[in-house]
């Protein structure tokens, strides 16, 4: 018999019980992946009420003085990561101690400068996420396909490696080492900037006037989709971080100010060949970026109209699945007061005419693909 909300338990790489001290959207989240492979999962919490509301959600179960964890995940703010370590090391002597905090070096250096043994540490981070926080908005697939990192050193014992690795296995995560430095230079461009940028974006929007808003389309939502994270979170992350993340941004400053006197005089000699330069340079970039399965493959899209009632983007799926057109990936848009959504679908290259030709052929209507 298996629990609600959890189905068959399948195999887990993780013997032993594993103690997750924070109960927000990442250590409830691991909980309920662990849960569903049949791992004991113990939590705790500085917060009794944030704490009781993972386990009525079902992400583990209160701890108690008889638990002796084989690997302890502490998944607390930024700020006091490195003091709950170091607290866990000494309370658990038997346990190996992992993380999952979004900075790797700031923490280490802290633990070392102590005199921490930190022989059972090894630091890690999934690269999984979402806007909402808390253990509400916990999930057990948030890490299914997601890169986690695995931050070891030359102390690191290979069995001690092994289970932390395990841990992402289990909750459907691919490790990947790095040292913490790798880690922190990387996670700075691919994430914390990101952040930054969209944030000073969609601070221009707060005293656009309501015109301008109306005609909000897919290239503002998906540049500024991130700028609904928690400020008071983002201050520690981006401050743990501070000297990777300014080197980006200096850089990318100057980026702007070349573009932006471009654009002061379109016609003088170079200021074209500035601006273009800029948007294919942005071109490579995208290039770069592992599309599906982890693949550098580009994938064509075609937008449909789907009317805004019940069952049509189902039917929409099952017409492609006919036509033998797989979809890559989706997105999908909603303006205010439309009858209809437009979905961006996208598939193979050579998929593409068949895909419009089949789907115009039954009656629905393509609004444009990047054949157009």
């Amino acid at each position: 018999m298996t629990e609600p909300g959890h189905g068959a338990a399948t195999q887990s790489r993780v013997s032993g019980t594993v103690r997750i001290v924070g109960s927000g959207l990442l250590g409830a989240s691991i909980g309920h992946a662990l849960r569903a492979k049949g791992v004991d999962v113990v939590l705790a919490d500085a917060s009794p009420a944030q704490l009781r509301l993972a386990i009525d959600y079902g992400a583990g179960r209160a701890a108690s003085v008889d638990d002796h964890p084989a690997l302890i995940v502490v998944a607390v703010p930024p700020d006091v990561t490195a003091d709950v370590i170091e607290s866990e090391l000494a309370r658990f002597p038997d346990a190996v101690v992992t993380d999952v905090a979004s900075v790797k070096l700031e923490p280490y250096r802290a633990l070392r400068d102590r005199g921490v043994d930190l022989t059972r540490y090894i630091g890690s981070h999934p690269l999984a996420g979402r806007e909402r926080g808390g253990a509400i908005s916990a999930r057990a697939d948030l890490f299914i396909g997601r890169p986690w990192v695995v931050c070891r050193d030359e102390e690191t014992r290979a069995a001690d490696l092994s289970l932390v690795e395990a841990l992402a296995l289990d909750v459907g995560a691919m490790p990947l080492e790095m040292t913490p430095e790798e880690h922190d230079r990387s996670v700075a461009l691919t994430s914390h900037v990101p952040q930054v940028v969209a944030s000073l974006l969609a601070a221009r929007l707060a005293d656009a006037e309501e015109g301008a808003l109306r005609l909000a389309g897919p290239g503002v939502r998906d540049t500024t989709r991130i700028a609904a994270s928690a400020p008071e979170l983002w201050v520690q992350i981006l401050g743990a971080n501070a000297a990777p993340v300014v080197d980006i941004l200096d850089a990318l400053a100057e980026d702007l100010r070349e573009v932006s006197a471009a654009l002061r005089d379109p016609d003088a000699p170079g200021s074209r060949r500035t601006v273009a330069d800029a948007i294919r340079h942005g071109n490579e970039g995208v290039e770069r970026l592992p599309g599906k399965h982890g693949q550098n493959r580009r994938f064509e899209q075609l937008v449909v109209m789907v009317d805004d009632t019940p069952g049509q983007l189902g039917r929409l799926f099952g017409e492609l699945g006919e036509l033998e057109v797989n979809v890559e990936d989706l997105r999908l848009e909603h303006s205010p007061g439309a009858q209809f959504g437009l979905a961006e679908i996208s598939v193979a290259p050579a998929a593409l005419r068949g895909a419009i030709e089949g789907l115009e052929s039954r009656g629905w209507r393509i609004a444009g693909s990047t054949n157009d």
